[in-house]
């Protein structure tokens, strides 16, 4: 038998997510669940109760502007605090720096003035000791003229830590002597390290 003459056959293409009842299907039964059943009602009109309570507004503004206003007044504090705490140990640490390197000055201007050399020597940096030894030394300051008296002055520091010194010798002459101050890495103590102008 041949088949009859007509339009082929078209195969059914992917689900679409609609369930469209076929034209010849019964509707479906009642408490099914169909994916699509109709556009969502409309919302309800005035008047109507929402199922929870808007939070609060009163007072929501003044708590902000308290917690940042107290937020504020400990970050100021924080850093007045700290910019006053840092000046402090500043001024501390510099006054610290003089006093050490006038003591250290003091000590060796007073060796000299009481001829004892090799204390003297003890002073010096490094770099000093290594220009000339113990002996020489105590040869070169003994043909130098004695110190009666002398007056250590404020510490300068510019790029190096210098300790002015006013020396009187028992000839009645003075002079005022730079001493260039430099901290031994090991012990941390100031020590001699020559002259300048």
């Amino acid at each position: 038998m041949n088949p009859m003459p007509g339009p082929p056959e078209i195969p059914p293409g992917p689900h679409s997510g609609y369930d469209t009842p076929a034209p010849d299907s019964p509707a479906p039964a009642p408490g099914g669940s169909p994916l699509f059943t109709g556009p969502p009602p409309p919302p309800q009109g005035p008047g109507v109760v929402p199922p929870f309570a808007a939070p609060p507004t009163e007072g929501r503004t003044m708590r902000l502007w308290f917690g940042l206003g107290a937020a504020g007044l400990f970050l100021l504090l924080c850093c007045g605090g700290g910019a006053v705490a840092l000046s402090g140990l500043t001024i501390f640490g510099v006054q610290a720096l003089d006093e050490r390197a006038r003591v250290a000055a003091t000590d060796y201007v007073s060796a000299l003035e009481r001829s004892e050399y090799a204390q003297a020597y003890s002073l010096l940096c490094e770099g000093q000791q290594a220009r000339q030894t113990a002996t020489e030394f105590a040869r070169e300051q003994a043909r130098a003229p004695r110190i009666s008296s002398f007056v250590v002055r404020k510490t300068e520091m510019v790029t190096s830590i210098v300790v002015p010194v006013d020396l009187v010798y028992a000839s009645g002459s003075s002079s005022t002597v730079k001493f260039v101050m430099e901290q031994d890495t090991g012990t941390g103590d100031f020590e001699v390290c020559g002259t300048t102008d």
